[in-house]
């Protein structure tokens, strides 16, 4: 499969990208460039091959699911910029 000047302006322009007419050729051979690396990665024989989501195996990392009142309002409300009766002050935004 290759991508003609007309199907680089379609993906262009479907991408939200500006594009010259003068750069559709340069843009129509990265296009089948990148086409023709995925061809190759087709034909990699992955059988056999567990899925991964990343090249060292690794648990995450779990904390038991307890539910609590939190009890650190002090230390979270020490950041807010104001304040007021435990809870953030903010500006009045809608009148």
């Amino acid at each position: 499969m290759s991508i003609t000047e007309d199907q680089a302006r379609k993906v262009a322009h479907l991408a939200r990208i500006a594009v010259d007419d003068a750069a559709l050729p340069a843009l129509a051979r990265e296009l089948n460039g990148i086409l023709h690396f995925m061809e190759q990665l087709n034909e990699v024989d992955v059988t056999g091959v567990e899925p991964m989501t990343g090249v060292t195996p690794m648990r995450l990392k779990r904390r038991e699911d307890v539910v609590t009142t939190g009890g650190m309002a002090d230390k979270i409300l020490s950041n807010a910029p104001d304040a007021r009766e435990g809870f953030f002050a903010v500006p009045k935004v809608v009148e």
